[in-house]
């Protein structure tokens, strides 16, 4: 593009990329200890979905059968395109809000930018690329907030709205029940592969850029009232949480679940996040591998996902059937064969 010389690279102005950036689970959870100990917030609203199962988005009952989601995401940049950053990082933040059964209705941007570093023409390019993701959702977004930063940083501030009766919740699985997920797999390693070589990935633009809508529609429409994303702490950090939110196990068939084109080849040769090594180090006392789970599966099951696709308690179309939920084993909430 004419705006960004060749020599550019976006992903270098950062220390990780995406959602591999998160704050380790573990010590999020170790902050988050009592916090909220002085109680609920004292308010006419009822709170449908807060902090206690660690869910996608906080959800509070407006009127009758309508809630209110809001959620907020935002990161560094996980590609060099200031235009494909924008639309990936947009589209990962509307994720939280059709993870949850919702539709957004409006969004305000989140920027912070390295003035002296970067031009403000790329950073009219990352807005650009979000502007373009929140029309295709039929999102207004309008507004925002910008700060002067050491790290370049775009996401949204997103509220949907959704039926009360009808959201999908983490903690809502019960046993009997098949788990599918929407997209591969594999958009952790090839983005790490990206930010050492320059490579681009066009798959893994792809997939980050798909909006999450036609899953969540899918869902509600197959009576599914279980779901979450798998975004930064990989399909088994966020499969965790659910099974442990929902008092069950989750089974998972690692031959089932699919990869995008180059993700093993990535992993293999050693393009792993720390993010992605933290992710499986958190799961790893909750969970029971089969002997034939090798390292490197293990940490491809773990992989920090950005803008990741939907974690289905049910089967739906256009999902990939990857294991069940069963009565939990009283030891682990995570069993992988």
């Amino acid at each position: 593009m004419d705006l960004v010389e060749d020599s550019l690279r976006l992903t270098q102005f950062a220390r990780g990329g995406g959602c591999a950036c998160k704050i380790p689970p573990g010590e999020l959870e170790s902050a988050l200890g009592g916090v909220f100990d002085a109680g609920p917030v004292p308010s006419p609203w009822e709170l449908l979905v807060g902090l206690e199962s660690g869910d996608d988005a906080a959800a509070v009952r407006l009127d009758g059968d309508t809630a209110i989601i809001a959620t907020t995401d935002f990161f560094t940049p996980v590609v060099d395109d200031p235009y494909d950053w924008g639309r990936i990082a947009a589209a990962n933040a509307l994720s939280d809000v059709y993870a949850m059964g919702g539709d957004p209705v409006l969004a305000v941007n989140l920027l912070a930018w390295p003035r002296d570093l970067l031009p403000m023409a790329v950073a009219s390019e990352v807005l650009r690329g979000g502007y373009a993701i929140a029309r295709e959702a039929g999102c207004h977004l309008a507004g925002g907030h910008s700060v002067d930063d050491a790290e370049p940083k775009y996401g949204l501030a997103v509220t949907g709205i959704g039926d009360a009766r009808r959201l999908l919740r983490n903690d809502a699985g019960r046993p009997g029940v098949p788990l599918s997920l929407t997209k591969p797999l594999g958009v952790g390693v090839l983005n790490s592969r990206h930010k050492a070589t320059g490579e681009v990935f066009a798959q893994a633009v792809a997939a980050m850029t798909t909006l999450n809508r036609a899953a969540s529609k899918a869902a509600l429409a197959a009576g599914v009232v279980c779901a979450t994303d798998v975004t930064g702490f990989g399909l088994l950090g966020h499969l965790h949480k659910l099974a442990r939110a929902s008092g069950v196990t989750a089974v998972v068939d690692a031959a089932a679940v699919p990869y995008l084109d180059g993700a093993r080849e990535a992993a293999r040769d050693g393009f792993v996040s720390g993010g992605s090594r933290r992710n499986l180090d958190w799961v790893h006392p909750h969970t029971s591998f089969g002997q034939h789970v090798t390292e490197l599966e293990r940490l491809l099951l773990a992989d920090a996902q950005t803008s990741g696709g939907l974690l289905v308690a049910g089967e739906i179309p256009g999902g990939t059937v990857i294991g069940e939920l069963i009565a939990f084993d009283g030891e682990h909430t995570l069993v992988v064969r």
